[in-house]
């Protein structure tokens, strides 16, 4: 996909104390934490800061680990940012019932990241729940988005087969039946499922990336925000 350029919409708004600037010209990886709507947000972040910006929104069952290996690939180009959402990976998890664990709200949330980071202009990659999160980004800020680059997001009916159906009947119900019968969703086979289905080679999987997924998922609480998201 090429990405065009096109004009800068400006921006105002205060920087983040908390948080320091990538070095101008060096690719490493940096980790840091800026608090947003009263939730801790952690996010990675590379490249030079005045680079095109490229927003990297991650799935179910993982977090911007997902990216360690193309981040660094990226960032000797690209002015590169990969959050986790709050109940994902480092970032804060508040309970379910004091905090509205919907994809609007992640809309919100990265938006309001990106805007005390001064990022005003990126291109999205999104990835299974990405792209609930980037295309409402788009919608509330149509002139910021200059591309994007999607994989596995469905914005259509046909993309949502038949592994859907149990969660179909909760959305038609939100009731605790259809509600209990998807919790095996983060189980550890589960989790196992999402990386060695349809692999020719299991032993060119690593252990690692599924391992910490789980132990963000096996959390006190955590099922219970990943119910929601599912309704949502």
């Amino acid at each position: 996909m090429t990405i065009t350029p096109s004009s800068h919409s400006g921006l105002a708004v205060e920087p983040v104390h908390s948080v320091s600037d990538a070095s101008s010209n060096d690719p490493q990886i940096r980790y840091h934490t800026m608090t947003v709507d009263g939730v801790e947000v952690f996010y990675r972040e590379a490249g030079p800061k005045a680079a095109p910006a490229v927003l990297l929104l991650h799935g179910f069952p993982t977090s911007s680990h997902m990216f360690r290996d193309l981040i660094p690939r990226l960032a000797d180009k690209y002015h590169v940012i990969a959050p986790d959402y709050p109940g994902f990976g480092y970032s804060g998890a508040p309970d379910h019932g004091a905090f509205a664990y919907t994809f609007e709200r992640y809309a919100t949330i990265v938006d309001k990241m990106l805007q005390q980071r001064e990022v005003s202009r990126y291109a999205i990659y999104v990835m299974d729940y990405g792209a609930p999160v980037g295309f409402r980004l788009a919608t509330m800020h149509p002139d910021r988005v200059s591309a994007f680059l999607v994989q596995n997001g469905n914005a259509y009916d046909e993309g949502i087969g038949s592994f859907w159906d149990p969660i179909k009947a909760y959305w038609k119900t939100g009731a605790p039946q259809e509600r209990e019968g998807i919790r095996w969703l983060m189980t550890a086979k589960a989790t196992q499922w999402q990386y060695f289905n349809g692999v020719k080679d299991p032993s060119l999987v690593s252990p690692d990336a599924p391992g910490i997924d789980q132990s963000f998922l096996d959390r006190p609480g955590n099922q219970e925000i990943q119910l929601d998201l599912f309704y949502d």
